[in-house]
């Protein structure tokens, strides 16, 4: 008899998924049955971590290579724009001169109908509404364009592999990058305010599943804020990312002035399959991930401070052990090498 997984529950009433085995024994003729049981919730749960893990990195495989498509053709178009605005900015001096120039003119100095023409033209171009007007659309064309490349420099720098080891990346400029990524998630329902600490010292992590964990909960607190203001029917919310040296731990905060986590769901937070959201919208993956990368893979902490109605603020700490120099070094001449 093939093997059977069922779910049962435990006496503190949570469920757990056991695997049921049969066997027979031929004990002096008489036939005895073995039934085993193994409580298989750990596995499973480990291989759902793993299953997600290779989807995220078949996808995250495809904003990086869209990110290198589209990365050339924003230089290009930021390049003509910057030369563009440039070009019309000494055009414009030349256009000024010669409209001056023709109202200056006595009638007697050039032929009247060459004068009458230039007279007529000048109306007819609205040179001072397309002299105002061209460097404005210039300029938000320039504006644009550097967002899309802002973006894309986030996008890449958000997909990149990075080390399997861990080395010690700038903390500030790292939580942008999951920021920038997730712009379409909050910038509706929220503001993102950026409180770095510009003396926050380089500590050794992993700068890809950190990004990650910013990543998850900047997303979290865009979708706490979007059910409070449903709710409230009242304005936009706003995420502020602090970070700050606390005694040996370097902390970084994410505050959010959403609904807050209740009482009934705090205790399992970070519980791997747990999700306060609605079906199709939460895997009930994202805390448990960032728990394990932080606390397991790093030796850290994570904690939070939640308020029905206010908000919630998760707190990430990471031990403060010193980066060597020379690996500072090395890191950075790795960074100059892929200029």
């Amino acid at each position: 008899m093939p093997n059977q997984e069922v779910t049962v529950n435990r006496k503190n009433g949570e469920t757990c998924l056991v695997e049921v085995s049969f066997a027979t024994i031929d004990d002096s003729g008489t036939s005895l049955f073995l039934i085993m049981m193994r409580d298989t919730t750990i596995r499973k749960g480990l291989e759902a971590q793993l299953l997600q893990a290779q989807k995220m990195e078949s996808i995250g495989q495809l904003p990086a290579g869209i990110a290198h498509e589209i990365d050339t053709p924003t230089q290009f178009a930021n390049d003509n724009l910057r030369f563009l605005t440039d070009s019309f900015h000494e055009g414009q001096k030349v256009l000024e001169a010669y409209a001056h120039l023709g109202c200056a003119l006595p009638p007697d100095v050039v032929e009247p109908q060459l004068l009458q023409e230039m007279n007529a033209t000048l109306p007819e171009a609205d040179l001072d509404y397309v002299t105002a007007e061209i460097p404005k659309a210039l300029r938000q064309s320039l504006d644009g364009a550097e967002r899309v490349a802002h973006i894309v420099q986030a996008m890449q720098a958000f997909s990149h592999p990075g080390s399997t080891g861990k080395t010690p990346p700038d903390l500030n400029q790292s939580i942008e990058s999951p920021v920038t990524v997730a712009r379409n998630e909050w910038k509706y329902v929220a503001d993102v305010v950026l409180h770095p600490d510009p003396t926050l010292p380089l500590i050794a992590c992993l700068p890809g599943e950190f990004n990650q964990v910013i990543l998850n909960q900047v997303v979290n607190a865009a979708h706490a804020i979007r059910n409070m203001v449903e709710q409230t029917e009242g304005g936009k919310g706003t995420i502020t990312i602090s970070t700050r040296m606390q005694q040996d731990w370097v902390e970084i905060l994410n505050a959010d002035t959403g609904s807050g986590i209740l009482e009934s769901a705090r205790s399992k937070i970070f519980d791997a399959f747990f999700t306060t959201k609605e079906v199709g919208k939460g895997t009930g993956q994202g805390l448990a991930i960032a728990h394990n990368v932080i606390v397991k893979k790093h030796g850290g902490r994570l904690t939070f401070d939640t308020q029905i109605g206010q908000g919630t603020t998760f707190i990430i700490q990471l031990p403060n052990h010193s980066v060597p120099l020379e690996l500072v070094a090395n890191v950075y001449e790795q960074a100059e090498g892929r200029k």
